[in-house]
């Protein structure tokens, strides 16, 4: 597993950063081919966070703890991230193709966890989406009242994005590569 990790506003010792890459490459069993890691460490009124994110063949995961203590943030970022991941390997495997993962792991389902979700697609809704800009679309959010908009960007050449509000402010927008 490939390690980056970042430092925001916080010196972390050569041991937690050691401790990190330990129990996050555990985790690297879950994966068939190699995957990332992306580890931030910063700090917010006291208190250690850690943002781990993990990429393996397009697919992300991504966790965000916060508390006193950085192994125990590190401890605990780690055991949101496994937990996400044991609930995709069952839908993944099911709906996309087999053998998505190839290694088995020995661990079984940890007490408490619940099987795999149905989604269920409880309203549809169709409309025209509209050439406008992002300030455009951001005031049409607002006036809605939801939490993103989709539309088709003038500035771009009427390529499809989405602007979103964001949860620490502001807002964000996300839009065709092309």
């Amino acid at each position: 597993m490939k390690f980056t990790i970042t430092e925001k506003k916080i010196k972390v010792s050569d041991e937690i950063r050691e401790y990190a890459e330990r129990k996050v490459g555990k985790i690297d069993r879950f994966f068939r081919g190699d995957a990332e890691a992306f580890i931030t460490f910063s700090a917010e009124r006291g208190r250690y966070k850690a943002e781990l994110t993990i990429e393996n063949n397009g697919m992300f995961y991504r966790v965000s703890e916060l508390t006193s203590d950085m192994r125990a943030t590190i401890d605990s970022a780690c055991a949101a991230i496994e937990r996400q991941i044991r609930k995709n390997k069952t839908r993944l495997e099911k709906r996309l193709r087999e053998g998505v993962f190839d290694r088995e792991t020995t661990d079984s389902f940890l007490p408490g966890e619940e099987e795999e979700k149905v989604f269920e697609l409880v309203r549809a809704k169709r409309f025209p989406i509209k050439p406008m800009t992002p300030e455009e679309a951001i005031l049409q959010m607002n006036l809605l009242e939801h939490a993103f908009f989709v539309f088709k960007d003038q500035s771009a050449n009427n390529a499809f994005a989405v602007v979103y509000r964001r949860r620490n402010g502001g807002y964000g927008m996300i839009s065709d590569a092309d």
